[in-house]
C-alpha cells in the first residue's frame, strides 16, 4: 500500500477516535485557573456550600469529591489549597467540563463557599472504529493498514446514567471480532458513599487468533470459512472507597475460551497438554490511589496501582499473578516537569501455558522502542523517565453548532518530551525468541498533543538497544 494511502487512512482514524474518546470517562483537557484570595493566618469555618449547574448530578455526588465539609474550621490558607484540590477532584470525574470553586461570601469568620460546574455530554451513540493490533504503527506498517484488521460497529456509552456518576455500555461489533459486551459501574450504592458495584459480560468470536510468538513477534492464523476462536467472560466487582484518592475493588470472574483443532496442532502448548478449550473462574483484588493534578495528562503528583489476582483452582489452570505500577510527576518549572513511571509483575507458577504468557507488548504495559515486538515470560517490568515541557497554550474558537448557542473554545497543549527505558523480562521458555532474559533499553525524543476531551496523540522518534530507531505514533 502506497505510504500515501496509510497516511490518509490514518487521518480517518483519528477522526473516529475523536468520535469514540468524546464517549469515554475523560476530564477536559484543560483545567481552569485555580481560586485564589488573600488570606491571614487565622481560623476561619466552612459555612454553606451551594452548587451551581448541576442539571443532572446529584448534589451528594459532588459533595462527595469536597475535601472538607460546612462546619470544618481550617487556617484560611489551607481552606484555600482545599478549594483548589475540590476543583481538581471534580474535573477528575469527567463529569463536568468547567469546574469553579470559590468563597461566595464571609460572615465574620465563616466563609461560604460555592461550587459552579458546567455538565458535559452524557449520552454518546456513536460509531465504533478501531485496529487490532497492539499499536497504530503495527497497524499501519507492519500489517499495511488492512481493513481486515479492523472492528467497527456501534458503541452505545451512557454516562451519569441516574445522576450518580453511573455508566453503562454497549457494544456490537463486528469486522475482525464479532462481539457483544455490555456493563454497567456504579460507584456508589450505599449512603455514606463508600460502596460501589461493577457488571459486565462479554461473547465473542475471531477468525484470526495469535497463536505463537517467533522471533518476538506474533504469529497468526486466519481461516475465512470458519472461526478458530469463541470467547464468554463474566465478572463482578465490589469497591470500596473510603475517602477520595484510595479506591479497594474485590472481583470475581469466570471465563470460557475455545480454539479450534488447528490451533492445538500448531502450538500443543496454546492452552496445557493439548486441550482446545479451558474454563476457569478468578478472584481478584485491586486498589488504586490517585492524587494527580490532572488525570488525563498529569504534570505534578503522584499514582499507584497494585493487583493481586487468582486464576484457575485445578491442574488445568493454576495462575497467581501480581503486578504493581507506579508513577510520579515533578515540575522543575512553570511549564517543565520530570515524570518516572514503574511496572512490576511476576506470574506463579514460572511454568504457564502460551495464553497465559503475555508481559510486555500487550495493551499499556510496553517499552518504547519495541513497538513492533511483544516480550512474552512470567516476571519483570521497566523503568520510564522523561523530561517534558510546555510548548504552546493555546485555544481554538469552534463555530456554533445552533444558532444562538455559545461559542465552544477548543483547548490545545503542545508538549516537547526527552525519555528514556530500561526492562527486563525472564521467561523459562523462550523457544525461538531473544528479548527475554536480557536488559533491554531505549530512548527517544518526542512530541505530544492534548486537546478537546482528553485526546492525545504522541510522534516519538526512539532509538532501542537493538540498534534500530523510528518514528512511532501513540494515542
Amino acid at each position: 500500500m502506497p505510504r500515501e494511502k496509510k497516511y490518509q487512512l490514518f487521518l480517518l482514524l483519528i477522526l473516529f477516535c475523536c468520535c469514540e474518546l468524546s464517549a469515554q470517562e475523560q476530564a477536559p483537557a484543560l483545567p481552569d485557573d485555580p481560586i485564589s484570595f488573600s488570606t491571614p493566618d487565622s481560623l476561619v469555618t466552612v459555612g454553606e456550600i451551594s452548587i451551581t449547574g448541576n442539571k443532572k448530578t446529584k448534589e451528594m455526588i459532588v459533595l462527595r469529591e469536597l475535601p472538607f465539609k460546612t462546619g470544618e474550621v481550617y487556617p484560611r490558607d489551607i481552606l484555600v489549597k482545599k478549594m483548589e484540590e475540590a476543583r481538581r477532584q471534580l474535573i477528575n470525574t469527567a463529569l463536568f467540563t468547567h469546574v469553579m470553586v470559590t468563597a461566595k461570601s464571609m460572615e465574620g469568620k465563616k466563609i461560604n463557599v460555592t461550587v459552579e460546574l458546567k455538565e458535559r455530554w452524557y449520552l454518546f451513540p456513536i460509531p465504533y472504529f478501531r485496529p487490532v493490533d497492539r499499536n497504530l504503527n503495527q497497524w499501519l506498517f507492519d500489517n499495511n493498514a488492512s481493513l481486515d484488521r479492523v472492528n467497527y460497529g456501534v458503541k452505545f456509552s451512557y454516562n451519569n446514567a441516574t445522576g450518580r456518576n453511573d455508566k453503562i455500555r454497549l457494544s456490537l461489533v463486528s469486522g475482525y471480532t464479532k462481539q457483544v459486551m455490555m456493563s454497567y459501574d456504579r460507584p456508589y450504592i450505599d449512603k455514606q458513599l463508600k460502596w460501589g458495584v461493577k457488571f459486565s459480560l462479554a461473547t465473542g468470536k475471531n477468525r484470526e487468533i495469535n497463536y505463537n510468538t517467533i522471533n518476538d513477534k506474533q504469529v497468526f492464523l486466519k481461516d475465512a470459512n470458519a472461526y478458530v476462536r469463541s470467547f464468554n467472560n463474566a465478572d463482578a466487582v465490589l469497591t470500596y472507597r473510603r475517602a477520595i484518592k484510595t479506591r479497594h475493588s474485590f472481583g470475581i470472574s469466570y471465563a470460557y475460551e475455545q480454539v479450534n483443532d488447528t490451533i492445538v496442532a500448531l502450538n500443543p502448548s496454546f492452552f496445557k497438554s493439548g486441550r482446545n478449550s479451558i474454563a476457569y473462574p478468578g478472584i481478584s483484588y485491586m486498589m488504586n490511589y490517585l492524587d494527580l493534578d490532572f488525570n488525563a495528562y498529569p504534570t505534578r503528583g503522584y499514582s499507584a496501582q497494585l493487583v493481586l489476582g487468582k486464576t484457575g483452582f485445578n491442574n488445568i489452570i493454576n495462575i497467581w499473578q501480581l503486578h504493581a505500577k507506579g508513577l510520579g510527576v515533578w515540575p522543575v518549572s512553570s511549564k517543565t516537569f520530570f515524570s518516572l513511571n514503574v511496572y512490576g509483575g511476576i506470574k506463579l507458577p514460572f511454568k504457564q501455558p502460551y495464553f497465559s504468557r503475555r508481559f510486555l507488548g500487550y495493551g499499556d504495559a510496553f517499552m518504547q522502542g519495541f513497538e513492533y515486538y511483544v516480550i512474552d515470560g512470567v516476571a519483570g517490568g521497566y523503568i520510564k523517565a522523561g523530561f517534558t515541557r510546555e510548548l504552546l497554550n493555546f485555544s481554538v474558537r469552534a463555530p456554533a453548532l445552533k444558532k444562538g448557542k455559545t461559542r465552544e473554545n477548543v483547548p490545545v497543549r503542545i508538549f516537547a518530551r526527552v525519555f528514556g527505558n530500561s526492562g527486563y523480562v525472564h521467561d523459562p521458555q523462550p523457544g525461538n525468541n531473544s528479548l527475554s532474559n536480557k536488559m533491554l533499553y531505549s530512548g527517544g525524543v518526542g512530541l505530544d498533543l492534548l486537546t478537546l476531551y482528553n485526546l492525545t496523540f504522541k510522534l516519538e522518534w526512539t532509538f532501542n538497544s537493538l540498534g534500530q530507531n523510528g518514528l512511532f505514533l501513540h494515542r
